[in-house]
């Protein structure tokens, strides 16, 4: 029986994917069993030849290593679905190949869970390399209010405020333990038995909004889902979807952005909402989505 099951993704990242596993091979070690499943999708940086190496190195160490190699870049939700399926864990932890792992978070989120039942989903604190709090690890659901605070800058003005702070819950101490939304799909840990109730990832969105989607319908099921902010990992933010290494890449994940805006918000809130109002809200994401782009100096 496996307790954990690590899974993850990469995508050209070999060197930050080799570090990541480093850090989860220095954690502390409990009594129950762990697997790591690494899902390449489709890198052509020589990541594969080197989890073929690492593989052996983790079997000296005790360690289960399981490589899955994707043709091509799948996404985020399709590539961690793979991944997913052929996991064995009673607990999933989806785990970005841009992050440092410290050697007692494993060992204390997996005890939480365990002691907590009604829990369904957990993550730690996730920090960006300079100690800041990476604000995606504690989101509150995009609202179309609480999107519309974000992008006009009201939640920056405020952040405590329980009206202008929806986006990322600012308000909540961010040094207790207390429910969120949502956290980020680069360390999202949850219980196996729910992916059978609700679902996998929703392969329709290829890059970003696949964890708030999930997060969405496992709160709609009934179960909670914590910041427990006593451990933590870094996030070398922007790493593992290599964004920003040129304009064409950049160009990508913006408009990836913004139609996850679209795909969320026609899956879970039309239907809330006038007709007149959706046109609204739609046009608003485009017209924002160009301005991000011409903003960036890239050509439409």
């Amino acid at each position: 029986m496996v307790d954990l099951s690590i899974i993850v993704l990469s995508y050209n990242t070999k060197d930050l994917l080799l570090k990541c596993l480093e850090s989860i091979k220095n954690m502390e070690r409990g009594t129950w069993n762990m697997e790591i499943i690494v899902v390449d999708n489709g890198s052509t940086d020589g990541t594969v030849e080197e989890m073929k190496k690492e593989k052996i190195k983790m079997k000296n160490d005790n360690l289960k290593l399981k490589i899955i190699e994707n043709k091509e870049n799948l996404g985020f939700a399709a590539g961690n679905n793979i991944g997913i399926r052929q996991a064995k864990g009673r607990y999933i932890l989806l785990l970005n190949s841009d992050t440092v792992v410290f050697p007692n978070t494993l060992v204390s989120m997996y005890q939480y869970m365990n002691t907590h039942p009604e829990v369904g989903v957990a993550t730690c604190r996730v920090e960006f390399p300079d100690g800041q709090l990476d604000p995606a690890c504690h989101r509150g659901f995009p609202t179309p209010w609480a999107s519309l605070t974000y992008f006009l800058g009201l939640e920056r003005l405020f952040p405590k405020s329980k009206i202008f702070g929806r986006y990322h819950l600012g308000f909540l101490p961010m040094d207790k333990l207390h429910e969120i939304d949502s956290p980020t799909g680069a360390f999202y840990l949850v219980r196996q038995e729910i992916i059978d109730k609700v679902g996998f990832l929703d392969e329709d969105y290829f890059m970003y909004g696949e964890d708030l989607d999930w997060s969405y319908r496992i709160r709609q099921a009934g179960w909670k889902i914590m910041y427990y902010p006593y451990v933590k990992i870094i996030h070398l933010k922007k790493q593992s979807g290599r964004v920003g290494e040129n304009p064409e890449v950049r160009k990508q994940a913006t408009c990836h952005f913004y139609e996850t805006m679209k795909i969320f918000y026609k899956k879970h809130y039309k239907a809330e909402y006038p007709g007149v109002v959706t046109v609204l809200i739609l046009l608003a994401i485009e017209v924002k989505k160009r301005l991000d782009l011409l903003q960036h100096y890239i050509v439409l």
